[in-house]
């Protein structure tokens, strides 16, 4: 990648995680466009980011995760809840659990309903591929087999999963060998991106193929204070190296594109001018053009664990300790089968809370390991593994606001997890079936007994309880600048991703999401990152 003194460039991207390393990999492919790329974080140099097991330590470092914490709210029993995201090169896919999941067509068939014309699954489907390098079993009509982020299947494998797997079969869940073909419903392996027992990131499957292009220029720790606009036209930005350092400039000949992630993109809105009345005046911001959808309709996946201790076969947390730990890291480095190249979770359930629905409403995700209640991070002195559940759809709404004029401040972060009724219902019908689940005949022979939330709490109301004061972020927010048209008031961006009201000034990352996807956001990322950038380049002719 060039290293310049260029101050113009065709397009600046503000975000160096997962959508602004697409955009900047696929707009940089023409030689005559010129692209700079502002990441706050550092690069991705760090060596546990290439561990896919180094997650449980990346979450906790603030030199490449922001360490936001949730304001309180009724439906956490008035607890913050630990918010990390990515700050380094590829954001959140160089930090995150590394599965791939589409979500559903109906996801997106909802988006073009609301008025977003491209966006249905038949339209988003080729970027879908165009992004990912399926390696395993799948149709290649739906499957991508040449694109740069690997999607491969768990090649560690343990008794427990597959007792699970075939415990949950026997309670009539069908057997799903690709969840991502358009057919989510069963229970199965997760997929994941990983390849040879290394994470690959945006960072490394898109930019590494644009290192050393003359055309892209990557800025690290370099924080964002605002866009500047000349009129209602975005033509650069403002950023600082550290909190005392020099305010310095880049001016973007064509278009500003923000990809700074749900949490972010909204305070930088915020704090150059766009957004709701009462935020810019409570910021004391001088309006450029008020959009009162900016930072609204914060969605997020809110997910419980049920712990088991274990006996009769090996789980991640004796395995990560002593002289087998050890072991586990030689064979890590002779690019063996070990725990160190483990996703997040190894098997799914999507499934559903009552009989009679025509699609999944919960996701489940099963873990070899366990952490100590309250304690991410500290695994448990006993084998246990872990199953967790949450609601595919929330009905629950939030917002992101600017705390000061200071962009160097976390954000005000409310979720509003559990707040509504349907969330609450949901969230207590998946923790009655992870109990089900974990009960089958296959598996219950290697269970004794349940640590976590424990046999004692049997009602509604003390599992509503349990989930509001030990329920965590799952990592998905997206929403806060949600795409729609003209006419929805809450919208921030049309369906090319230009931000109303302005112009030459746009979003990229899953803030513009209507609403969050039956599954994980990396893939829906990835994807309309790929459409983004076939967007910007379609509309390039007319600037």
């Amino acid at each position: 990648m060039a290293t310049t003194s260029e101050s113009a460039f065709d397009y600046v991207i503000v975000g160096g995680g997962a959508a602004g390393c697409v955009l900047a990999a696929r707009l940089t492919e023409n030689s005559n466009v010129t692209v700079c790329v502002l990441e706050a974080g550092p690069p991705d140099t760090n060596p546990l980011i290439r561990i896919p097991a180094g997650v449980i330590k990346l979450l906790f470092n603030p030199k490449v995760a922001w360490q936001f914490r949730t304001e309180g709210s009724p439906g956490t029993n008035g607890r913050p809840v630990f918010a990390p995201q990515g700050k380094t090169l590829g954001g959140s896919s160089s930090i995150n659990g590394m599965i791939y999941n589409r979500g559903l067509p109906s996801d997106y068939n909802a988006w073009a309903q609301a008025g977003n014309k491209g966006w249905g699954y038949d339209d988003v489907l080729p970027y879908f591929k165009k992004s990912e390098r399926r390696v395993g079993k799948g149709d290649d009509n739906i499957r991508g087999r040449s694109g740069p982020i690997p999607v491969t299947d768990n090649e560690w494998f343990t008794p427990l999963t597959e007792a699970f797997v075939a415990g949950v079969t026997g309670t009539g869940v069908p057997r799903n060998v690709d969840y991502n073909d358009g057919n989510q419903a069963g229970v199965g392996y997760m997929q994941r991106a990983i390849e040879h027992g290394r994470r690959v990131s945006a960072a490394r499957g898109y930019l590494g193929q644009a290192r050393g292009r003359v055309n892209l220029e990557v800025i690290c720790r370099a924080q964002a204070e605002r866009i500047l606009f000349e009129g209602k036209r975005a033509v650069g930005v403002a950023f600082r190296q550290s909190t005392g350092g020099a305010r310095r400039t880049i001016r973007a000949r064509k278009e500003v594109i923000i990809s700074a992630g749900s949490l972010n993109t909204p305070k930088l809105m915020q704090l150059s001018g766009i957004g709701p009345a009462n935020v810019l005046q409570r910021l004391g911001v001088d309006p450029v053009h008020v959009l009162p959808g900016v930072g609204r309709n914060l969605s997020d996946h809110f997910g419980v664990r049920t712990v088991v201790e274990i006996k009769g076969a090996a789980t991640a947390n004796e395995l990560s300790r002593g002289p087998r730990l050890g072991w586990e890291v030689a064979k890590w480095l002779m690019g063996r089968p070990s725990i160190l190249g483990l996703s997040s979770s190894l098997a799914y359930v999507f499934g559903q809370s009552q009989a009679g629905l025509d699609q999944p409403d919960l996701q489940f995700v099963f873990t070899p390991i366990s952490f100590k209640a309250g304690l991410f991070g500290v695994l448990d002195d006993f084998p246990g593994i872990s199953l967790g559940v949450w609601p595919h759809r929330p009905h629950s709404r939030g917002y992101v606001e600017a705390r000061s004029t200071n962009a160097f401040e976390d954000p005000i972060i409310q979720p509003n997890y559990l707040a509504d009724s349907y969330d609450q219902r949901t969230i207590v019908a998946g923790i009655r079936q992870t109990r089900k689940f974990l009960g089958t005949p296959e598996f219950s022979k290697y269970v004794v007994r349940e640590s976590v939330p424990g046999p004692a709490l049997e009602g509604d109301d003390e599992l509503l309880d349990f989930a509001r004061q030990t329920g965590s972020t799952i990592y998905h927010f997206c929403g806060t600048s949600r795409m729609g048209p003209a006419t929805d008031v809450n919208a921030v961006v049309d369906d090319h991703l230009r931000v109303h009201g302005v112009e030459r000034l746009r979003i990229v990352d899953a803030s513009i999401m209507p609403d969050v996807p039956s599954g994980n956001t990396y893939a829906p990322t990835l994807m309309l990152s790929e459409k983004g950038a076939d967007l910007i380049r379609q509309d390039a002719a007319k600037l």
